[in-house]
């Protein structure tokens, strides 16, 4: 700077100090490469255990890993064994609390994990689980045939039900007094049906007393941690299957959760006792996949919009499911979408005309989308609900939800644009050929 030309010191300051955004954070934060031999990225810590400097060491990690005594002020966690803690787990949890402005985090082996250890710390015999329905086929089966063996009644209620409905359907059920926890997955796989955040947690709020707090969970997998963030809409807890979005490479099974220290930290309790942690190599490859998550999720969803228009206007599909197409016709699904999210996503299912012969004989002629479940990654996948992912859902429970036989799902990815408008236009050229 030329010695003729004054400075402010409040605009130095102020260069000096940035809130930088999460994209911005996802290389760095929570990692000292000082701790590392200077590494640029975090080291892949392969280990089951750590050694103690002392003994009087190893007494005071268990002490606050067990819960003995609260962790004193600037105390660090001290590492024990990596089903309780590892350092790769501790900065990806680190990281990921930054998209959605979590206290805490808490990272699983699996979506499903990440989502049966909630349910079982929150829920007692005799408690009353809320859910809204559909949800993911691995969800439903775990709701209606793991949790009911444990003695918790549920309940579910849909998209197209208002805040005065759901509340008369629990009193209805006789077990208000019972709730414990709304579950709610919005966008629903695989229709897309939205639920409103807020008024399910003012439905919490008003049936909570006293002696119990009900808490409000949301699945947030088909959004990411990018395009809608229900912690700041009023939930208690996010989740994730981060083999999705997060991951975005088809190579990593894993899940997450996010909330309070308070909520994260009950939950993490358990996870160390059912020993579903996610392990090293799983934490690094997530930490990997953060750094590209936006970029990625931004194409795919630019993508998934020149593919929901080009399909909209196709002979031969009858309707498409995709949040950039709900209109004021709709008032309370437009209301909700315009509340809770910042873009249409990536994820689009639509009706042939037909049925299963017809959604089948597209599918096996894709060329570039690959047919295989999942959602989320770098390559654009389809598949068949009725049939594969909700198979479990009973055929009376489908047709309410318009699972049916002609609908196919599709999640977008990276590809080109034009690319993948071509392999559906060729597949459905097969479908009016047959």
């Amino acid at each position: 700077m030329p010695r003729n030309v004054t400075f402010p010191l409040k605009a130095y300051n102020r260069m000096k100090k940035r809130d930088f955004h999460p994209e911005s954070l996802m290389m760095s934060y929570g990692y000292k490469p000082e701790l590392s031999e200077g590494a640029l990225k975090c080291p892949i810590f392969q280990t089951s255990t750590f050694v103690f400097k002392s003994a009087e060491e190893g007494k005071s990690f268990f002490e606050v890993a067990y819960m003995h005594r609260e962790k004193r002020p600037q105390e660090e966690v001290g590492l024990i064994y990596s089903r309780l803690n590892n350092p790769d787990l501790e900065i990806l949890e680190d990281r990921l609390t930054l998209w959605d402005k979590a206290e805490d985090c808490a990272v699983f082996e699996s979506g499903m994990s990440a989502i049966s250890t909630v349910l079982l710390e929150f829920l007692n015999p005799g408690d009353l689980l809320l859910y809204s329905s559909p949800v993911y086929g691995g969800t439903h089966h775990f709701i209606h045939h793991v949790l009911t063996k444990f003695g918790i009644n549920i309940l579910c209620f849909t998209a197209d039900q208002s805040k005065d409905e759901i509340i008369e359907l629990i009193e209805c059920s006789g077990l208000s007094n019972n709730l414990a926890m709304i579950y709610i997955e919005t966008p629903a796989n695989p229709t897309n049906s939205l639920i409103d955040i807020e008024s399910s947690k003012s439905i919490a709020v008003e049936l909570s007393n006293e002696n119990k707090e009900i808490l409000v969970a949301v699945d947030n997998t088909f959004m990411g941690p990018l395009w809608q963030h229900p912690l700041q809409l009023g939930a208690d807890i996010v989740l994730y299957s981060a083999t999705k979005y997060i991951g975005g490479h088809s190579d990593v099974i894993a899940g997450a959760c996010m909330g309070s220290k308070e909520i994260i930290a009950r939950i993490k309790t358990l996870r160390t006792f059912l020993g579903n942690m996610a392990g090293p190599w799983t934490g690094w490859l997530l930490m990997r996949s953060l750094e590209t998550l936006k970029p990625r999720m931004e194409l795919q969803a630019a993508n998934a919009a020149r593919v929901a228009t080009y399909l909209i206007q196709h002979l031969l599909i009858e309707k498409v499911y995709y949040l950039g197409f709900i209109t004021e016709e709709n008032p309370a699904q437009y209301n909700i979408y315009k509340k809770q999210y910042e873009s249409a996503g990536a994820m689009i299912s639509f009706d042939i005309i037909g049925g299963e012969k017809e959604a089948f004989t597209f599918l096996n002629n894709l060329k570039l989308i690959k047919l295989a479940v999942s959602l989320g990654s770098t390559e654009s996948l389809a598949e068949h609900p009725a049939s594969m992912t909700h198979v479990d859902i009973s055929p009376d429970e489908r047709k309410v939800h318009s699972i049916s036989e002609k609908l196919i799902r599709l999640s977008i990815g990276v590809e080109n644009v034009d690319d993948l408008i071509w392999d559906i236009e060729q597949a459905l050229a097969e479908v009016k050929m047959g």
